[in-house]
């Protein structure tokens, strides 16, 4: 029988995730799971209560809370060592702002039903991306997508708002309308094909959304090996509440100056101006010079409906 360690972010969602606390223990306790259960105290935390987890010998590492725990953990269980064994198992119990990795996995949104999905232990080895560069020379991995541009932005806004989920992007976005617009000038390289031209958003995908409501990938699967991206050329600013509301809906590949493409390994470099950039909503720059992006195909068995 597997044995589950949960860490828990009290401060998810502004708080939520203390709150949660009891209905989590009930569920896990109904389900008649062994578990353990530690609250993070301070940025990163996770990460090592993660490999603290795997070198205690539980087989699965639940991360309780939002997109940046999700993000700790995993970075917990990829640099583990040689505690981490093949079948070290990521579960989320989604209580954030935002929970688009949960989102991508299929991971229900429903508190109850997300517990009982450790229940039912299907899992699906997804694929895990590294970015190495700027704040992170020695890389950072991530399970959702990198966003650079107005998007990285937006989050970087949506951060330092006081009400949360959804909404906090969607004004967040609309703040980000009136202080982010000059597009950089960049030389984007997918695959060792390079290309030039300004770019006001690049979503490097894995999972399918970003920001709690905005669909980057719509067709992204996180078991194919590959990265989805979302390019967004320059546009007019009275272009940019209709390319948002395309997005929202997934269907942006519908405007001129959106386009598409798939890449296993990517270099971003800014030719003029600068990149803000995040993965999983960790930042990685907020005036970057370049990025390396690469991804381990199958790296990580995640606790999932979906499953292939």
């Amino acid at each position: 029988m597997p044995r589950f360690y949960v860490i828990l972010n009290p401060i998810a969602g502004k708080g939520n995730g203390l709150r949660m606390r009891p209905r989590i223990e009930e569920n896990l306790r109904l389900l008649d799971l062994e578990y353990s259960l530690v609250l993070t105290e301070y940025p990163t935390h996770a990460t090592e209560l993660a490999k603290k987890g795997l070198a205690e010998g539980y087989d699965v590492i639940v991360a309780a809370g939002g997109d940046g725990t999700v993000n700790e953990v995993l970075n917990g269980i990829m640099t583990a060592g040689e505690v981490r064994k093949e079948s070290s198992t990521l579960a989320v119990i989604p209580i954030g702002r935002g929970n688009d990795f949960a989102f991508g996995m299929r991971i229900p949104s429903d508190l109850d039903e997300s517990c009982q999905l450790l229940a039912n232990e299907p899992r699906m080895k997804i694929d895990v991306g590294k970015v190495t560069g700027e704040n992170y020379p020695n890389g950072l991995f991530f399970g959702n997508g990198v966003g650079i541009g107005f998007d990285a932005m937006v989050g970087f806004v949506a951060a330092r708002m006081s009400i949360s989920g959804m909404l906090s992007y969607l004004v967040a976005a609309i703040k980000t309308m009136f202080i982010y617009f000059n597009a950089p000038t960049v030389e984007l390289v997918l695959d060792g094909q390079a290309q030039t031209f300004s770019a006001l958003m690049i979503s490097i995908m894995n999972g399918t959304r970003m920001g709690g409501s905005f669909m980057m990938a719509p067709r992204s699967k996180s078991n194919d090996g590959v990265y989805d991206l979302c390019i967004v050329q320059s546009v007019k600013r009275s272009q940019m509440p209709g390319l948002m509301a395309l997005v929202m809906k997934g269907t942006q590949e519908t405007h001129p100056a959106v386009k598409t493409a798939q890449a296993k390994r990517i270099t971003i470099r800014a030719i003029k101006g600068s990149l803000p950039a995040h993965a999983d909503g960790v930042t990685l720059c907020e005036e970057g010079q370049s990025l390396l992006i690469d991804i381990l195909p199958a790296e990580l068995p995640v606790i999932t409906k979906e499953v292939s």
